[in-house]
């Protein structure tokens, strides 16, 4: 192989390599981003479990003092039975928690009316357990939905999104809640 051959080899090639190279790194940076975005939604979906796991116990206790209070009760069931349903994406899953805050809420708003309820000691260890896991999953939210940003922002931005839509990687939904009252835990009074 002469001189000029090896030149000509060299000048095709070695952009060819680059550009191999580049779709490599970035296709490789899609995948650790992908699986991180599946991780943090796991996070998420384990702490919301437990919140699911909570509730049942929260209403036993609340109906030991307040039998009356049925639709409540009734509500719950159904809100927290829809939740734990819902297989779509994370905006789909955002307002089915929202409503299921909101019952939960309610509940709460129940046990304020019986002083006795509200020092009842297991009605307080449920209440505290349900404030951390609401302060889990509200942390597993922002570590998902600061993944979701990533994983959005390079299947927007030239080149990335070049790559991104060759190998078929999708923008994902954040997963938000609307008022700020949601996205604080609930209080406890003590």
């Amino acid at each position: 192989m002469n001189e000029a051959a090896i030149v000509m080899l060299l000048v095709i090639g070695v952009p060819f390599l680059l550009v191999g190279v580049f779709v490599l790194a970035n296709y490789n940076r899609l995948v650790r981003v992908r699986q991180h975005l599946r991780e943090s939604w796991s996070d998420i979906s384990v702490e919301m479990k437990r919140r699911y796991d909570l509730i049942p116990n929260l209403v036993e206790t609340v109906k030991g003092y307040a039998a009356h209070e049925q639709s409540v009760f009734e509500e719950i069931a159904k809100l927290r039975s829809q939740a734990m349903r819902n297989e779509g994406s994370a905006a789909s899953q955002a307002v089915d928690e929202r409503a299921l805050g909101i019952g939960v809420g309610k509940l709460l708003a129940v046990a304020e009316a019986y002083p006795d309820l509200k020092a009842d000691t297991h009605f307080l260890a449920l209440q505290q357990e349900l404030t951390n896991t609401e302060d889990r999953i509200a942390a597993a939210r922002r570590f998902f939905n600061g993944n979701v940003r990533e994983l959005n922002q390079l299947c927007r931005a030239f080149p990335t999104n070049l790559i991104a839509s060759m190998f078929g990687f999708e923008e994902s939904s954040y997963f938000e809640l609307d008022d700020d009252a949601q996205r604080t835990a609930p209080s406890i009074q003590i």
